[in-house]
């Protein structure tokens, strides 16, 4: 099967290691791709929302799937490009339809949504303008949780602890601070807890669990500083127990995928479910219509099925008879980053990798090769994958990976997995 991969970072990486070493994949292509996944296919300079040329180039190159990792072209439609376009028949799409993306691409209708199907959440209130937006925080305890309503790369969320400064904060949203993403936005009560996160693989009817995992947003230790794409994450999840693993499917997992279909919401693909644990209960704090972003760097390497084989099965409605086998050591992820991060950064600096470490996988996100050298191309640069049979041997494995890369400005957490 010729399969073409959208996406260029650390998520794709992970995704494009897997399918070289899956029987099922003849040739693999990478739009736009970065220095790692050039070593696992073909990378092709293609825009992930340039939908006339993929759809040109899949034509040409007899591509029979095409895999999204982002989510930005699942919410502007390219499930919906392919599916109503004739000449595009043969070429399966794993995502979603545009409306089913709107479980990530509108906090707004993934709030309505999941009040409509009894799924446990934050109370909230969507705003669109400052009146009714600070007569709102003035009815919850601090902190504030503002979120942009629509997709802001990751950075359209505040937590605040003093009501002036969330009254402010809401404002300048209000006024642009995200674009049009935050033309609109949600506020939420603050819920406090300890995060994981859960995805599925569905067919529309019916549903398979991946291996779950706990990712660290701060770019600070101690879980400080601004929010980031993700400096890291582990998998499985300690406090996770069987208990809590019941009531997410009955509360959450199950209710979403049912009242999808209900709603004849067309959605085949992933879904991702940032939650959080309240006094042993799941709350939802986000939907996200693909794999996450560290966290994919360490489910799928604990993932033993080929993905060919689930995306067929997820094709054909035949979920229901998969088995998911898992790995049970310990996957930690360590990010490295460019000096600056999340805010203004480096681009371009020289970069030296190791030779292969045991146990270790060196995941790009923000590389290229320029000149002939690997350079940094990104804020989060690179994704350090170790196991083992504790979090902290996982993590001191890929601890030590990440004192052997050079590259100026190279920043990394150190305390990833040390709350579990």
């Amino acid at each position: 099967m010729n399969i073409l991969l959208l996406g260029g970072g650390g998520r794709e990486h992970t995704f494009a290691w897997k399918f070289s070493n899956d029987p099922g994949c003849t040739r693999l292509f990478i739009a736009p791709g970065n220095a790692g996944t050039a070593e696992c296919g073909t990378n092709i300079d293609l825009g992930v929302n340039d939908f006339p040329a993929i759809k040109e180039f899949c034509l040409k190159n007899d591509i029979h799937m095409l895999v999204v990792g982002p989510e930005e072209p699942l919410v502007r439609g390219i499930v919906d490009f392919f599916k109503n376009d004739p000449e595009l028949n043969g070429v399966a799409v794993i995502g979603p339809s545009a409306a089913g993306a709107q479980l990530e691409g509108s906090k707004a209708f993934a709030k309505k949504f999941m009040e409509r199907h009894d799924i446990p959440t934050a109370r909230y209130r969507e705003v669109s303008n400052l009146e009714d937006g600070v007569a709102f925080l003035k009815s919850l305890q601090a902190p504030y949780v503002l979120k942009a309503d629509g997709l802001a790369a990751g950075k359209g969320v505040l937590i605040l602890d003093d009501l002036a400064e969330a009254s402010a904060a809401l404002e300048t949203m209000l006024a642009g601070q995200f674009g049009e993403a935050s033309r609109r936005v949600v506020i939420e009560e603050f819920l406090s807890g300890i995060e994981y996160s859960v995805f599925v693989l569905t067919d529309g009817q019916h549903y398979k669990i991946l291996p779950e995992a706990k990712d660290y947003k701060r770019i600070g230790e101690g879980d400080t500083g601004l929010n980031t794409g993700g400096m890291g994450a582990v998998s499985p999840v300690p406090f996770v127990t069987p208990e809590l693993w019941e009531k997410t499917e009955t509360r959450v997992i199950k209710p979403t995928v049912a009242g999808l279909a209900a709603e004849k919401i067309d959605y085949l693909g992933f879904i991702f479910f940032g939650l959080i644990n309240v006094n042993g209960d799941p709350y939802v704090i986000e939907y996200n219509c693909r794999m996450g972003d560290p966290e994919t760097e360490v489910v799928f390497p604990r993932l033993k099925n080929h993905l060919v084989d689930l995306f067929q099965q997820t094709l054909n409605g035949q979920l229901a008879s998969v088995h998911v086998d898992t790995e049970p050591e310990v996957a930690a992820t360590v990010m490295l980053t460019a000096g600056g991060y999340p805010e203004q950064y480096r681009k371009g600096d020289r970069m030296v990798l190791p030779q292969p470490l045991p146990g270790s996988l060196f995941l790009h996100a923000g590389t290229k090769i320029a000149g002939g050298q690997l350079v940094t191309n990104g804020g989060r640069v690179l994704a350090i994958t170790s196991f083992g049979k504790t979090i902290d041997e996982a993590v001191g494995k890929s601890l030590a990976a990440a004192e052997t890369v050079k590259f100026e400005g190279k920043y990394f957490r150190r305390d990833i997995g040390k709350d579990l």
